[in-house]
C-alpha cells in the first residue's frame, strides 16, 4: 500500500492549513503527521526534493501547496526584514530574500491557483495574489515581529488583525482630517518654536511628528475601552511638543520657560523646560474624562521608565483594585537609549512579575537612527533597536514614520493588544531628527550623507495632506488656515506670557498629594508623635506570634515564632525583626498600606524578617501582618525583586510617588550594592524635591557594618548619602535599638509632609543580645535622634565618644572590658538633619571632660567625619578615631580586619595609640 495514497483523494486546502499549524506550533499538531512535516521539510531544505516511496511520491500539486504556505510563513516571520519603512535612506540588505525561487517556486506558478489562500483569509488564490497580500500585510509601511510569541492564541489574534484590509487602515474622512489637524499642531508648533526662539535648545520632534496623533489616537481609543489614568515618560525630544498637544500644558507657560524667567518661590530650584512633569485632566471627543500624567525625568535616558510603572502600580491598587484595564502606563524612548541603556531589560524583566507587573506597558520608540553623533550600526550589535522585546516575547511593529495613518494604526492595533492580553508591545516609529542633537549642534559634521538627505525631505504633514489633497479629502488651501489658525493661538499666547515677570511650576499629581505640605528643615526636627497603646501593640503582637492551626510549617519556622511570642509576652526583650515588625503592623492597623521590596525581602538576607512563611508541604504563603484586622487594617505587600538594584529602586520611588499614605521601604541586599542605583539617588531621591516640587516617602533600608566581611559587604557608603545631603531634602539614621528604629519607620507616616529616609540598618545586632528593646520604648515618647548614656557618672567622665550604629555596641564591650567609668558613649541616631541641639545637650553635662572623640568603623575618608566637619562648628575640637584612609572599604583578610578594627578602638581609649597618625606621616 502507498505510503501517501491518502494524500491523493484528500482536500489539499485541508493539509496546507494542517501544515500552516505545524509551522506555527508544531506541538500541536498529531504526531505522524509531525513527523512526516519533518520529513518534508528536511527534504526541502536540503535539495528541493520531498519524501517518496518506491511506488509514489507526494502529489506535485500537494508539494507546491506546502511550499505556498511555507512562503506565508516566510513572510510572517522575516517581511519585517523587507519593508517601506526608513523615510528618508534604503535599508540594508538580508538574505535570503522572499523571492519565490527560495521556496522551490517558479514564475510560470504565479498564476496557479492555491487553497494555502485560505490561512491568509482571502480563499483560494493565484500564486500573485497570495504574494500581493503578504506583501501589502508585512512588507508595506509596517513590518512587525511576533512569530517567536509561543501562544497560539496570541499568534491567531495577530494574524487576523493583520488580515483585516491587509493590514492597512480605512480610516473616514472626518477621521483622516483629525490625523491632519494633529500632525500640524505638531509641525506648526516646532516651526514657531524655531523662528521664536532661535538657537534655543528645545529637542525637536522634527522627523517624528507623527508621534502626536499616534499618542492622541491612543488616548480617545483606551478612553473608550475603559482607561481611566494614562501614566507617561519619556525622554527630552518632543517633549515640549506632547506636553501641549496631547497633556494640555498651556503654551504661556512653556513660553515663560523658554524667556528663563525666574520661579515665583525662593526655596524651589526648578529644572530646565524640557524635564518638567505635568498632571492635567482630558475630555475625550467621546466626552470621557481621563487623568493624563507625563512624569518628570532628568537628562538620564531611560530612567524615567521605572517610574512610571511604578507611579501605574500604585494607582492600580489604590485606585482600581488592580485592575490593569484602568490605568495605562505608555513609555516614549530614544533608539539609541532603548539599546544601549541597562534599564529597558530591567522593566521588561519586571513586567509579569507578581511585584511589579502593571497589565503590559505600550514601549513608543522615536528613532532617529542616530544618537547625538553615533550612527546606530555604532550603537548596537541587535538588528533592531527594540529587541530587548523578544526578552518577554512581546510583539514589535516597525512603522515609517512620513506614513501617518500607518503609525497611528500601529498604535491602535499595539493597544488592543495589550489591552486583551496585558502584555508589554513595542511600536519603532522609524524617522529622522530634523537638526543635530539640539537646535544648535551641526549633525553635517559626522553624517553628511543623511543630513542632505534629510535637508531635502518634506515634513510628515505636508506628505500627508498631499495625499489627502490627491484624494480629494481636502481642499486646496486646508492646511494654510490650519496652520494659521493654530500659530494665531501660539502668538496670543507668547503675547500674554510676556506680561508675567514670574513662572509657577505646577506640581505633578497634586491630587495625590493635597493633605500634605512642604517643609523646611527646622520643621523637619520637631518630635513626631509615635507612641502607640499598649493594648494595640498587643493585637498586633498576637497576630504576628501565632501560626494557623491548619497548616504544617518546619520546626525553625514553630520555634522561630514561639521565640517571638516568648520575647514579647513573657521576656519583654524586642529584637530588631520585632521592632520592624510592630511598626508595619502598627501603622497598619492605623490604616496605612506597606509596600516592601527588594532582594530576598520576604525572609531577609540575613534571614531575620521573615515576614512571609511558607507550609512545609505546599510553600503555601503565610503573611501574619495582613491577619491583625483582615476587615479593617491597611494592606501589607511584600515581595522578592529580580536582581536588580537600579529599575526596583526605581520602580519603588515612582510607586510612593504616587502613594503618600503607603509606607514603601527598599531593602538592599548589602547596603554596599545600593550604587546600582546610583542614577535614581542623584536623580530622583536627593533632588526632586529642589527641581520639580515633588515630595517622596520612599524609605531605603541598607544594610552596613564592619565584621570582616570584606569590601562588598561592609559598607553602605555613608558618606555618599551625606554629601547629597542639603537644607531639607531627606533623613539618613543609623539606630543601634528596635525601639528607635519603630519610631523612626512610624515617623514616616505620622507626619503632613514625606521627606525620603535612608537607614543604614544593622546586620550583627538582628541577633545582639543588648541590642534590645522593651515594650514601653514603644509605648512612650517618639524617635530619639541622639541617645545619650545613662551608664556612667558625668561628674568622673574625662572622655566623651560619640559614634553611630553598630559601633557602639563594640566600643560598649571594650569600655566593660576596660572598666573605664570615665568614658561616655553618646549615639547619633540621626546623622541628617544633624541634631545638633540635642548632641550640645547630651555634652553638656560632661564638664569635667578633656577628650572628645568621634569614633567610626569606616576609614577616615568614609563614614559620617568629613560631613561632620562640613556641618558642625564643633566638630573639629574632636579627635577622630577610625581606620586610615583607604581606596577600598575594608580588607578581604579576617586577620587584617580584625588588627585594624581594634587599633580603632584601641585609639578610642588611649590618645597615645596614635597608629593612624604613624602611618599616615609615613
Amino acid at each position: 500500500m502507498d505510503n501517501y495514497s491518502f494524500l491523493n483523494a484528500a482536500h489539499t486546502a485541508h493539509f496546507a492549513a494542517l501544515y500552516d499549524q505545524y509551522l506555527q506550533q508544531p506541538d500541536s499538531v498529531e504526531p505522524s503527521w509531525r513527523a512526516f512535516f519533518q520529513g518534508f521539510d528536511f527534504g526541502l531544505e536540503s535539495n528541493g526534493s520531498v519524501p517518496t516511496t518506491e511506488t509514489t511520491e507526494v502529489p506535485e500539486q500537494l508539494q507546491k501547496e506546502f511550499r505556498v504556505v511555507k512562503l506565508i510563513d516566510g513572510y510572517r516571520s522575516r517581511g519585517h526584514l523587507f519593508t517601506k519603512t526608513n523615510p528618508v535612506r534604503e535599508r540594508r540588505k538580508y538574505s535570503p530574500t522572499l523571492d519565490i525561487e527560495n521556496f522551490g517556486l517558479e514564475a510560470s506558478d504565479l498564476q496557479t491557483v492555491f487553497n494555502a489562500g485560505e490561512i491568509m483569509g482571502i480563499g483560494p488564490s493565484s500564486l500573485q495574489t497570495i504574494i500581493e497580500h503578504l506583501q501589502r500585510i508585512y512588507c508595506d509601511s509596517i513590518g512587525i515581529e511576533y512569530m517567536y510569541i509561543r501562544n497560539p492564541e496570541k499568534v491567531n489574534w495577530i494574524q487576523q488583525r493583520l488580515n483585516v484590509n491587509d493590514n492597512h487602515p480605512q480610516f473616514s474622512v472626518e477621521q483622516k482630517k483629525h490625523i491632519l489637524k494633529k500632525l500640524n499642531e505638531a509641525v506648526s508648533f516646532e516651526n514657531f518654536l524655531h523662528t521664536k526662539y532661535v538657537g534655543q535648545k528645545r529637542f525637536s520632534l522634527e522627523g517624528g511628528e507623527s508621534l502626536i496623533p499616534a499618542l492622541d489616537a491612543v488616548v480617545e481609543a483606551a478612553a473608550n475601552q475603559g482607561v481611566e489614568e494614562f501614566v507617561m515618560g519619556m525622554a527630552h525630544r518632543g517633549r515640549l511638543n506632547a506636553l501641549t498637544n496631547i497633556f494640555g500644558k498651556s503654551t504661556k507657560d512653556i513660553f515663560s520657560e523658554f524667556d528663563g524667567k525666574d520661579y515665583e518661590e525662593v526655596i524651589f530650584d526648578g529644572d530646565v523646560k524640557y524635564h518638567l512633569g505635568w498632571t492635567s485632566q482630558r475630555i475625550t471627543d467621546t466626552g470621557k474624562k481621563i487623568n493624563m500624567n507625563i512624569a518628570p525625568n532628568p537628562s538620564h535616558l531611560e530612567t524615567v521608565g521605572a517610574v512610571v510603572e511604578g507611579i501605574t502600580r500604585a494607582k492600580l491598587e489604590n485606585k482600581f483594585n488592580g485592575d490593569t484595564h484602568k490605568v495605562l502606563p505608555i513609555i516614549v524612548h530614544g533608539d539609541a537609549a532603548i539599546a544601549g541603556q541597562g534599564l529597558p531589560y530591567e522593566i521588561v524583566q519586571m513586567a509579569k512579575l507578581k511585584g511589579y507587573g502593571t497589565g503590559g506597558t505600550v514601549h513608543i520608540v522615536v528613532n532617529n537612527q542616530i544618537g547625538f553623533t553615533t550612527n546606530y550600526l555604532d550603537a548596537r550589535s541587535s538588528t533592531y533597536c527594540t529587541d530587548v522585546a523578544k526578552v518577554t516575547l512581546s510583539p514589535v511593529l516597525h512603522v515609517n514614520a512620513d506614513d501617518v495613518e500607518a503609525v497611528v494604526h500601529a498604535t491602535l492595533f499595539a493597544l488592543d493588544f495589550r489591552m486583551r492580553f496585558g502584555q508589554d508591545v513595542f511600536i519603532d516609529l522609524l524617522g529622522y531628527r530634523k537638526y543635530g542633537h539640539n537646535e544648535g549642534d551641526e549633525p553635517r559634521f559626522t553624517q553628511p550623507e543623511l543630513y542632505k538627505a534629510i535637508s531635502r525631505h518634506p515634513n510628515p504633514r505636508d506628505i500627508y495632506a498631499a495625499t489627502l489633497l490627491q484624494n480629494g479629502h481636502i481642499q486646496e488651501g486646508y492646511v494654510n488656515e490650519l496652520e494659521k489658525q493654530y500659530k494665531s493661538i501660539l502668538e496670543n499666547d507668547l503675547e500674554d506670557s510676556r506680561k508675567i515677570e514670574t513662572t509657577v511650576i505646577t506640581p505633578f499629581m497634586e491630587d495625590e498629594w493635597k493633605a500634605f505640605t512642604r517643609v523646611e528643615e527646622t520643621e523637619m526636627m520637631k518630635p513626631v508623635s509615635t507612641a502607640v497603646a499598649l493594648k494595640d501593640l498587643d493585637r498586633v503582637a498576637k497576630a504576628i506570634t501565632k501560626l494557623p492551626e491548619d497548616r504544617k510549617f518546619l520546626r525553625k519556622i514553630d520555634r522561630l515564632v514561639a521565640d517571638r511570642s516568648a520575647m514579647y509576652f513573657e521576656k519583654d526583650n524586642l529584637d530588631w525583626a520585632m521592632g520592624e515588625l510592630l511598626a508595619y503592623g502598627t501603622l497598619l492597623q492605623e490604616g496605612f498600606n506597606v509596600r516592601m521590596s527588594g532582594q530576598d525581602v520576604e525572609r531577609g538576607t540575613f534571614s531575620h524578617r521573615h515576614a512571609v512563611i511558607k507550609t512545609e508541604n505546599a510553600e503555601e504563603e503565610v503573611v501574619l501582618l495582613n491577619q491583625i484586622d483582615p476587615n479593617k487594617q491597611g494592606r501589607f505587600r511584600i515581595y522578592n525583586s529580580l536582581l536588580s538594584e537600579y529599575g526596583v529602586l526605581g520602580f519603588d520611588y515612582g510607586y510612593a510617588m504616587a502613594s503618600p499614605n503607603t509606607l514603601t521601604l527598599w531593602e538592599a541586599q548589602f547596603g554596599d550594592f545600593s550604587n546600582g542605583a546610583q542614577i535614581m539617588l542623584d536623580q530622583y531621591i536627593s533632588s526632586a524635591e529642589d527641581k520639580w516640587k515633588l515630595q517622596n516617602g520612599i524609605v531605603l533600608l541598607l544594610p552596613h557594618g564592619y565584621e570582616g566581611q570584606g569590601a562588598e559587604h561592609s559598607s553602605a557608603r555613608m558618606e555618599r548619602y551625606l554629601q547629597l545631603c542639603a537644607k531639607d531634602n531627606m533623613f539618613v539614621a543609623n539606630c543601634t535599638t528596635p525601639g528607635n528604629m519603630f519610631h523612626l519607620l512610624r515617623r514616616q507616616m505620622k507626619t503632613n509632609y514625606r521627606k525620603p529616609l535612608v537607614v543604614f540598618t544593622p546586620k550583627s545586632l538582628l541577633r545582639h543580645p543588648k541590642a534590645v528593646s522593651p515594650k514601653k520604648d514603644l509605648t512612650q515618647g517618639s524617635f530619639q535622634p541622639v541617645l545619650g548614656d545613662t551608664e556612667v557618672d558625668p561628674k568622673e567622665v574625662k572622655t566623651v565618644v560619640l559614634c553611630s550604629g553598630k559601633f557602639y555596641y563594640d566600643l560598649e564591650q571594650e569600655r566593660e572590658k576596660r572598666g573605664r567609668k570615665d568614658v561616655a558613649l553618646i549615639r547619633v541616631e540621626q546623622l541628617f538633619p544633624l541634631p545638633i541641639q540635642e548632641i550640645e545637650a547630651s555634652m553638656a553635662p560632661y564638664t569635667q571632660a578633656t577628650d572628645w572623640v568621634w569614633a567610626q568603623e569606616e576609614p577616615r575618608n568614609m563614614g559620617a567625619w568629613s560631613y561632620l566637619l562640613l556641618q558642625w562648628e564643633a566638630a573639629p575640637k574632636f579627635r577622630p578615631a577610625s581606620r586610615r584612609y583607604y581606596g577600598a572599604p575594608a580588607a578581604g583578610s579576617a586577620v587584617r580586619f580584625q588588627r585594624r578594627h581594634q587599633q580603632v578602638i584601641d585609639y578610642v581609649f588611649d590618645p597615645t595609640q596614635d597608629n593612624f597618625i604613624r602611618k599616615v606621616k609615613k
